[in-house]
């Protein structure tokens, strides 16, 4: 098996277009009200309870998850204000839906997920103060020598796959259709891959011999082409980067299933952010390994 792509690369460009992508992913991920405007994570019950900064007093009954909206108080979903009391029913495994509402000058939402069998709701505020201090996320220098060839082998069926949760007491079932196959400096690998974001594409979540120490504990992800026809692809190390669990407590983020843990050191792509949101913290502390 090939160790990695024996192509002619123009360096130059291959820097750009990493530069640009990485721009790209950093822009997409401090999204005013992304997961960095996320302000706390609340497990939702039959017990009523308020959001802080957010509208709406909240609870699970037989219609699902269900908001009562005070005087005065709204939420839009989908060009649709939500005033009074509002039924949004049972939401699938892993889906989500996010209300918006202002606060003044101030847009927020509410994210309202299934995860792991359980209902939380996760407030956004466009004024969260990591939104404005985030200071970026430090890198490996881009370097061809990371783009790995992979052989996909598909398992006859998709495999359901269990993992476990940055949060505790949590975990996820992904199908996983099959593996990456490739080797390094004589060592052969094997990677249980998930379901990508485009058709055909493949995600992996993996640790190496660089997690605690120049990147972040508990996982990092890089997404991969879609095979071709014999099953050839490439595992671009360069982009991996860091789950929203990385910058903060309020993420459900999945670990790496018990094969992909790699005991090389992978030096490309993301490392530990320089710092993260905490539970225990109303703003921003510094990033430790988990």
């Amino acid at each position: 098996m090939t160790t990695t792509l024996n192509t002619d690369i123009d360096r130059v460009q291959f820097g750009r277009d990493w530069e640009a992508w990485h721009r790209a992913h950093e822009t997409y991920r401090a999204d005013a009200l992304g997961f960095f405007a996320i302000t706390g994570l609340h497990w939702l019950g039959a017990d009523p309870i308020t959001l802080p900064g957010a509208p709406g007093t909240w609870r699970l009954d037989a219609e699902g998850v269900v908001v009562e909206l005070a005087e005065g108080e709204s939420l839009t979903l989908d060009g649709t204000t939500i005033t009074g009391r509002h039924a949004f029913g049972e939401l699938p495994e892993r889906s989500s839906i996010t209300p918006g509402f202002r606060d003044g000058e101030v847009a927020g939402a509410v994210e309202i997920a299934q995860r792991g069998g359980h209902t939380i709701l996760r407030p956004r505020r466009g004024d969260h103060p990591f939104l404005g201090e985030y200071p970026g996320t430090p890198t490996y220098v881009p370097n061809p020598r990371w783009r790995v060839a992979a052989r996909f082998r598909p398992f006859e069926a998709p495999r359901p796959t269990e993992v476990g949760a940055a949060v505790d007491g949590l975990t996820h079932v992904y199908d996983a259709p099959g593996v990456l196959e490739f080797s390094w400096r004589g060592e052969e690998f094997a990677l249980t891959a998930f379901d990508g974001k485009a058709p055909s594409d493949l995600l992996v979540l993996f640790t190496d011999a660089t997690s605690g120490l120049t990147t972040y504990a508990a996982n990092r992800s890089v997404g991969v082409d879609a095979p071709d026809a014999d099953g050839w692809t490439t595992i671009d190390f360069n982009r991996a980067v860091n789950l929203p669990c990385a910058y903060t407590d309020f993420a459900t983020c999945p670990l790496p299933p018990e094969g992909n843990r790699l005991p090389i050191g992978i030096e490309a792509g993301e490392k530990t952010p320089l710092s993260r949101v905490r539970s225990d913290a109303e703003l921003v502390a510094p990033a430790v390994s988990a």
